[in-house]
Formats: C-alpha cells, sequence, structure tokens
C-alpha cells in the first residue's frame, strides 16, 4: 500500500485571489497605494504573506524588513476572516483524492500554509475527512523544504516513506521530495505552469484526471 501526500495551496486549491486579497487590505491599511493582481501576482501568493508583504512593499518604494514583520499577522488574522471566498479546489482534484482512496492509497497534506488556517480552510471547502494527516508550516520546529514535515504527514497517515510520493506545484515541493527521499508529481497548472518541466520531477500532470495513473507509474 503507498501513500500519497499532497501540497495545498497550488496544488489542492487555487488559494491565490483570498491571499492576495488580504495582502491588499493590509497596503490599504498601511495606507499604501500599490495592489497586487490575482492573477499576475499568484506566484508570490503561494510563496506566502512574508512574500506578498514584501512585494508590495518593494512596488511602492517603501520596503522596511520590520514592517513586513509588523504586518505579517495583521494579514494572516484578514486571511482567516475570508478564507474561502474566492478559493475553489482544482478541477477533479477531490475525484482524483476519492480514487486513489479507492486503490488503496494513503492521503495527506503538508503545507507551509499555517496548521490552523490550513484546518480551516480544507473544512470549509469540505474536504478535511479525505486526508488522513494535515501537517501545517508550524505543526513542527521545521517546515518544507525540510523534510521532517513530510515524514510526520506520512506516519500520520499510517503510511511508509518508502512507499509515498509528493504531489506538489512548487520548486519547494520538489526540494522536500529529493530531502526525504521520495518521487516527487508536480502539477503543470499551477502558478508555474509547464515551467515545472524544468526541475525534473520523477511525474507531471495538466489535470487531475491523469493523477491515478501517474501515482501508480511512479510508485511501481
Amino acid at each position: 500500500m503507498g501513500t500519497v501526500i499532497f501540497d495545498l495551496d497550488g496544488t489542492l486549491a487555487d488559494t491565490s485571489g483570498d491571499l492576495i486579497a488580504a495582502a491588499n487590505r493590509c497596503f490599504e491599511e498601511m495606507g499604501q497605494a500599490v495592489r497586487l493582481d490575482s492573477a499576475g501576482d499568484a506566484h508570490t501568493a503561494f510563496r506566502g504573506a512574508r512574500a506578498m508583504l514584501g512585494l508590495g512593499l518593494r512596488r511602492a518604494e517603501a520596503f522596511d524588513a520590520a514592517l513586513v514583520e509588523a504586518w505579517y499577522p495583521h494579514l494572516l488574522s484578514f486571511y482567516g476572516e475570508a478564507i474561502d471566498l474566492h478559493t475553489q479546489l482544482y478541477p477533479g482534484a477531490i475525484e482524483a483524492v476519492e480514487a486513489l482512496r479507492s486503490d488503496g492509497i494513503r492521503v495527506g497534506i503538508c503545507t507551509n500554509k499555517p496548521a490552523a488556517l490550513a484546518e480551516t480552510l480544507l473544512a470549509r471547502l469540505g474536504v478535511r475527512d479525505l486526508f488522513g494527516s494535515m501537517i501545517g508550516a508550524d505543526t513542527l520546529a521545521v517546515r518544507k523544504p525540510d523534510p521532517a514535515p513530510y515524514v510526520e504527514a506520512v506516519a500520520r497517515a499510517g503510511g511508509d516513506v518508502a512507499r509515498s510520493l509528493l504531489v506538489g506545484d512548487t520548486e519547494t515541493d520538489r526540494k522536500t521530495a529529493a530531502a526525504a527521499g521520495v518521487p516527487c508529481i508536480l502539477v503543470t497548472f499551477g502558478p508555474d505552469g509547464d515551467g515545472v518541466r524544468a526541475l525534473d520531477p520523477e511525474g507531471l500532470i495538466g489535470h487531475f484526471d491523469a493523477l491515478r495513473a501517474e501515482v501508480a507509474r511512479v510508485l511501481g
């Protein structure tokens, strides 16, 4: 029996709209005219709250590391208030997870989103019960690309790292899988698109319809 661990943002769900809305509320509260774009800045949104704050402040020529840290908790708070206004699961995501489960595959989540926010989002989307584990950025003392959160996600799902793989969308996921010594399947419908091919993952999918067969091929 194998185990498949999923990244969340940019892999299972497009969360960029709500993340960027939270960042833009920060800029509004700061009195900065700059605003991030939900389409053009999606890649930065998936890198986290600090990355969004830094990008906006640099564009406003007002970057200050201390300012980023000061507004970081405010952004998380704003995001938590409207976490699922624009967020949508990618087409076929839940059907693909259910298909894996029907094949006897254990499934879990390993994300760099704070655990409480991830749990809230998954519950709001009505999919938390599908996953045997959920490891967030602050569940352990380290986060991806350190392999420990991935290993913990596999363990809590009841799986074996030696028979597992990671499904993600970024270089961070690729590095996490490599550090854990496991294969990685990257999605090409995330913000980096076909650019993830350059990361040389063990597998690629352009739609969740292809995941079941790709997992079978990669895990053997």
